[in-house]
């Protein structure tokens, strides 16, 4: 079983030595090479939610867990990402803002699946919306280079894709519901 506590040491120690993602892409990718010993850790997901395992200024790890179905609007992160599937599958579509549009709107750039096992690292300026595509829960480990819950970010609505104040308390329902 991943040592949760060990795990979170590992990231800090990876995060103050590389202010990159690479370090920790390293960390997680070493604990999704068996993905049950994380959900073991972890526990095994029983409903759609964001379950902090650490948070600080400067880094922050989740558990989040996908409902069936589900999509998030297209968001923004302003730090770097770690994403580790631990069950399930997540896809990812990639956004880029439209040049010189005075509403802050995007347009789709790209897309990637993520299957148990999979690790994928987002950069600061990534913005990209989610959708688990199946029907089960969805398990993902998320380590982020800075305070996930206390920075000031964008998400984008998914009709008109124009930019607005992220949420956090309308992503979390999205999560409950």
């Amino acid at each position: 079983m991943l040592d949760l506590d060990r795990f979170v040491e590992d990231c800090r120690a990876a995060a103050r030595a590389d202010p990159t993602h690479r370090a920790v892409t390293e960390i997680v990718a070493r604990a999704l090479n068996e993905p049950s010993n994380v959900l073991a850790a972890v526990g095994e997901p029983t409903a759609g939610g964001i379950f902090p395992i650490y948070q600080a200024d400067d880094l922050t790890i989740l558990n989040v867990v996908w409902k069936p179905g589900m999509t998030l609007m297209p968001h923004n992160h302003e730090m770097w990402a770690v994403i580790g599937i631990y069950g399930g599958r997540e896809d990812n579509i990639f956004w880029r803002r439209v040049k010189d549009d005075p509403d802050g709107r995007i347009e789709a750039a790209g897309a990637k699946a993520m299957s148990t096992g999979d690790v994928t690292p987002l950069g600061k300026n990534i913005i990209h919306s989610v959708t688990n595509p199946i029907e089960k829960l969805t398990g993902a480990i998320h380590v982020y280079g800075g305070d996930f819950f206390g920075i000031h970010r964008s998400e984008w609505d998914p009709g008109d894709l124009t930019e607005r104040a992220y949420d956090v308390e309308r992503a979390k329902a999205l999560f409950a519901t």
